[in-house]
């Protein structure tokens, strides 16, 4: 951050900036001049444990007629913040903690049995005698309905650790009158931890442990006639609270070097430039269980269930797994553009630019084989596969800015680009600005592009899972009357799969209404087509056997008894000779929509009081019309609001200046309400947090800043369903409460 100027954010600008733009763009302008040297500092620390943050840059700068360098280092940390340590955090309750369950017979699955209803012995319920003891176990209930609970947020982490560290240079050399040599370059490192909860024994092959008939740790065996059936086999809900808790460090490192030159020829700029940009991540996770062998283990009686705790360290390591990622994503490019003056009226100068890239990417995400053969529980996600894929991008830009009359002027670009693996594509725009006074201007603006499918989705590594459809033919068990069967799967990548399609369209106003205010009014109207989602066995096998009418395109019956997986079939389903679904290949595929309209508002006020100083109020709010998705009202689910909005409040006045900034999140609808439980509010109420700052321009050239975010320590807004265990939004919220802080900035 010590080396931004500005930061600038545009939308509907694919025809400009290409694919990735298709949501718009945010502009990080670095400063290009700068003599001396600049060092600031900072610390925040917020009113519960953990969170705290630590900052500090330094910037050097030098520059001449004949060029300069900029290089700027910055750090930034923050602490872990546990789940404990904040007081509007309820406790994590789960029964994935010691408890037992039945066992009903089910033809075909692992162990023949299914996990059925939890156990009601007479004098224990459910609860694993003596195994529901140690830190954050309980027993809640008594007789046969006594039930084990685990409280995960006695360890789990709410926000994770991150440390920041980053280098910036910029450096630019006048070569001749004409011509200037440049380089820009930058290196960042990120690195994190975070903690949950020991491993539960969720999703488990089978769907639970399973403890056979003379098992040393069948109740029976250890607790021969009180109520337990030596004849029948029982499943467990386990917590491998004695492993430990499951810690995940991460690193990850983005380099990105970009060198080349400006110049002139005749009429015509020229730019010609070359870029290579390399980003790593690196994930390690420890104390993670693997299932075979832990299940072996509770069968053999050598993990005894009844004590824990008490367990040898040997036992515990035989079954725990230290798991790793590496993914890298490394791009080599080269860009050329010409622009030149076509025509001058009144004060706008008519502009012409043609830019043309030539980039290669190649990406790779890898596990380790563990987690791809499905071995390891406790992983937050279900399914791993290793992708590595690369392709070839040319473009070519053409921009121009058309004054047509001294009021008004016109905005066009279009841009083709072609991908080596998807095909081309072309983006368009069109702008129009009238001015309609001094003080008064329209404008408005179409645009349509596109988004490539990532390369993560493009050469994925067939991965084999195990999905439950609805196929009546080959059903092992009814549930509610509808049947159920398993069958294996293959997630791979579909050759069908192109980009998805965006529109924008907007029309605005900007009034500079008097010399102390300003306002500018937007309405935009987006809509994305062929979003590219993953597809789930049960969509494929409705779509193909003609239940269900909105489906994906490019689906199809696979060869029957073929070898699989095959990912250049596609996505479907094939027969077994007995005329059952025997396999199915899914993926990512072109389904569905979304559309947002909304309106923008910038209200900009400044007031001079002489010696008094100067307020600058500024007052920024988003409104959303509509927001669906695959036709569904997104306002009718969790975590989304219609209205956000800020405003920033700065006196100055000599050497000292105040601000006071406002945010505002509008009311939601809880997750209660998404699920139409009557317990709770089915709304949530709106968010509002209050900032102040202080600072004061020392005579020695230095700046000394003091403030609090969240003064008035407001609480996120609590939802007791929401679905991510944190009991809050965490994308919409902070949860640190009120965050005092000191910053200290010297010039040199």
């Amino acid at each position: 951050l010590a080396a931004v100027e500005r930061i600038e954010i545009t939308t509907g600008v694919t025809a400009s900036y290409g694919s990735d733009a298709a949501g718009g763009v945010v502009n990080i302008v670095t400063r290009k001049d700068f003599n001396g040297v600049e060092v600031s500092m900072g610390a925040g620390r917020p009113g519960a444990e953990g969170g705290e943050t630590e900052e500090g840059s330094v910037l050097f700068g030098s520059s001449s007629e004949r060029g300069g360098v900029v290089v700027g280092a910055s750090y930034a940390n923050r602490g872990i913040v546990y789940d404990r340590d904040r007081d509007w955090h309820k406790p994590g309750i789960s029964t994935f903690s010691n408890n037992f369950r039945t066992a009903n017979p089910a033809p075909g699955t692992p162990y023949g049995f299914a996990p059925g209803g939890f156990v009601a012995n007479p004098s224990f319920g459910s609860v694993v005698p003596g195994g529901c003891a140690g830190p954050g176990f309980s027993i809640a209930g008594s007789g046969a309905t006594a039930r084990c609970r685990y409280d995960f947020s006695l360890v789990s982490a709410n926000d994770v650790e991150v440390e920041q560290s980053a280098l910036f240079v910029r450096a630019n050399h006048v070569i001749s009158d004409d011509w200037t040599a440049y380089l820009n370059a930058r290196a960042s490192r990120v690195e994190s931890f975070s903690r949950v909860a020991a491993s539960a024994s969720s999703p488990w092959p089978g769907g639970a442990p399973f403890i056979p008939v003379g098992s040393p740790n069948h109740p029976a065996v250890r607790f021969p006639g009180v109520g337990y059936d030596a004849a029948r086999p029982y499943f467990v809900l386990h917590r491998f609270a004695p492993i430990g808790p499951r810690d995940i460090t991460t690193d990850g490192n983005d380099d990105d070097v970009e060198a080349g030159f400006r110049g002139r020829i005749g009429a015509v700029d020229i730019a010609l430039g070359a870029r290579f940009a390399e980003s790593e991540y690196r994930e390690l996770g420890r104390g993670y269980v693997v299932a075979a062998t832990a299940q072996q283990l509770i069968a053999s009686g050598a993990y005894d269930i009844y004590a824990p705790f008490a367990n040898a360290r040997a036992v515990l390591d035989s079954m725990t797994a230290t798991i790793n990622r590496e993914a890298s994503h490394r791009a080599e490019e080269v860009h050329a553009e010409a622009s030149m003056e076509l025509y001058a009226l009144g004060n706008d100068v008519a502009r012409l630019r043609v830019a043309s890239e030539l980039r290669a990417e190649d990406f790779a995400d890898t596990y380790d084989t563990l987690q791809t053969s499905g071995q390891v529980i406790g992983i937050p996600f279900k399914e791993f596969r290793n992708t590595a894929a690369a392709r070839e991008i040319g473009a070519l830009t053409v921009e121009a800015f058309l004054p047509v009359s001294e009021r008004f002027s016109v905005d066009l670009a279009a841009r083709h680009d072609h991908y080596s693996d998807v095909g081309g594509e072309t983006s368009g725009q069109i702008g129009l600005r009238f001015d309609a006074s001094e003080n008064v201007s329209l404008h408005a603006g179409y645009g349509w592009g596109f988004s490539a499918p990532p390369l993560a989705w493009q050469g994925i590594e067939p991965v084999t899972v195990v999905d439950t459809i609805v196929h009546r033919p080959a059903c092992f068990t009814v549930v509610g009357g509808l049947c159920f069967t398993q069958v294996y799967g293959y997630i791979v990548s579909d050759p069908d799969l192109r980009s998805e399609r965006s529109e924008q369209a907007s029309i605005g106003l900007d009034w500079r209404a008097t010399r102390w205010l300003e306002l500018s009014l937007t309405y935009f109207d987006t809509r994305i087509e062929d979003r590219i989602q993953s597809i789930s066995s049960r969509l494929i096998v409705d779509c193909l056997l003609g239940e269900q009418r909105r489906c994906p395109r490019g689906l199809r019956e696979l060869p029957a008894n073929a070898t699989t997986p095959n990912p250049q079939a596609g996505l479907g389903f094939g027969y077994d000779s007995s005329g059952y679904i025997g396999y199915i290949q899914r993926g990512y595929a072109n389904f569905g929509s979304i559309d947002v309209s909304g309106a923008d508002l910038a209200l900009r006020t400044r007031f001079e009081f002489g010696e008094l100083g100067t307020m600058r109020n500024r007052l920024l709010m988003s409104w959303l019309r509509t927001h669906e998705t695959d036709a569904i009202d997104a306002f009718e689910s969790f975590g989304n609001p219609r209205t956000r909005a800020a405003l920033a409040n700065d006196w100055t006045a000599g050497d000292f200046s105040l601000s006071w900034n406002i945010h505002y999140i509008h009311g939601t609808r809880s997750a209660a309400g998404e699920f139409d439980d009557g317990d709770y509010p089915a709304r949530l109420p709106s968010w509002t947090t209050h900032d102040l700052q202080v600072s004061w321009n020392a005579p020695w050239n230095g700046q000394i800043t003091l403030g609090v975010r969240n003064v008035a320590d407001r609480k996120p807004v609590l939802d007791p369903l929401e679905p991510t265990g944190r009991g809050y939004d965490f994308a919409l919220y902070d949860g640190d409460g009120r965050v005092p802080y000191v910053r200290y900035r010297q010039v040199f």
